[in-house]
């Protein structure tokens, strides 16, 4: 037997249908309304996005919460300023300075860093350990630095959030409420999904960029580059998570240094620091080797 729909119903269902589509263009208009083209990168680079910072500070806040709820953060306050202080220099000369950026060290043997949205940094003391100098430590935070500048993160919650908000919009079967929250987790998602191989080359050169403007030798950059390619041959697993993603290691040492030949004679001003980073390195933890299994 076949169920028909009745006149009410059916005229329930256009005043859904049209609710949903006022939802959605409201969302939508609102958001435009913050934020349409945005900065995102040197030279006043712009590009299209729905929804601006509040948003994305947002967005990130929420990610943070379950990042320190899931992580260790390194028992040290000298550790975590000195890598707010690194931070806010290479924030002072990027493209994105309407945040209130956040640095932390988490306690980890994983070689890894990452940077959530709304301007959430995190470094593993596994990363820290194979650096030799406060440049290579600059090369990482400003790459990290860069993709909040470039957005990237908020680039994967848009395409998420738009995705679910049409979803919405052609079924119209939960509340607006729970379709933003939805919407919402789908976004935060495809942000540990992993950049492109594009966005990451994109970070690595805007980060070159601004480290050299605050001063660290970009030379910095290529050292990291050569630690993380060693790294990755030692331990396939450790590395699994830096590596994802990003160009192949090689390839990002010789743009590097292609893009560092084309900034000409660098000045002798710019610097390494490296006896203050290996004063840093030596209150890191020691690593616990976990027995054989």
């Amino acid at each position: 037997m076949f169920k028909t729909t009745s006149n009410k119903s059916h005229s329930q269902i256009q005043k859904k249908h049209v609710l949903w589509r006022n939802i959605v263009l409201a969302l939508l208009v609102g958001a435009l309304g913050v934020s349409a083209c945005v900065t995102t990168g040197p030279r006043g680079k712009k590009s299209f996005l729905l929804f601006g910072t509040d948003y994305e500070v947002a967005t990130g806040k929420q990610i943070n919460e379950q990042v320190r709820l899931e992580s260790t953060i390194l028992d040290d306050s000298l550790w975590q300023s000195y890598i707010t202080e690194v931070g806010e220099k290479l924030v002072a000369v990027s493209d994105r300075r309407d945040l209130g950026y956040h640095f932390a060290v988490i306690d980890s043997d994983q070689i890894n860093a990452f940077a959530l949205p709304g301007g959430y940094i995190y470094f593993y003391t596994g990363l820290l350990r194979i650096m030799d100098n406060e440049a290579q430590l600059a090369a990482v935070m400003s790459h990290e630095i860069s993709h909040v500048v470039a957005r990237h993160g908020m680039k994967r919650v848009q395409k998420g959030l738009v995705a679910q908000l049409g979803y919405a919009f052609v079924f119209g079967d939960s509340e607006s409420s729970q379709v933003r929250d939805a919407a919402v987790g789908v976004g935060l998602s495809l942000v540990f999904a992993g950049y492109s191989r594009s966005a990451e080359a994109e970070a690595d050169r805007y980060g070159i960029e601004y480290m050299s403007l605050a001063g660290y030798n970009p030379q910095g950059a290529v050292g990291m580059f050569e630690h993380l390619a060693e790294a990755g041959g030692r331990n396939a697993n450790a590395f699994e998570k830096l590596v994802a993603g990003h160009p192949e290691t090689q390839a990002r040492i010789d743009n590097a240094e292609s893009q560092i030949a084309a900034m000409g004679e660098l000045s002798s001003g710019l610097r390494f620091n490296r006896s203050v980073y290996q004063r840093m390195k030596a209150r890191l933890p020691e690593v616990i080797e976990k027995p054989a299994k």
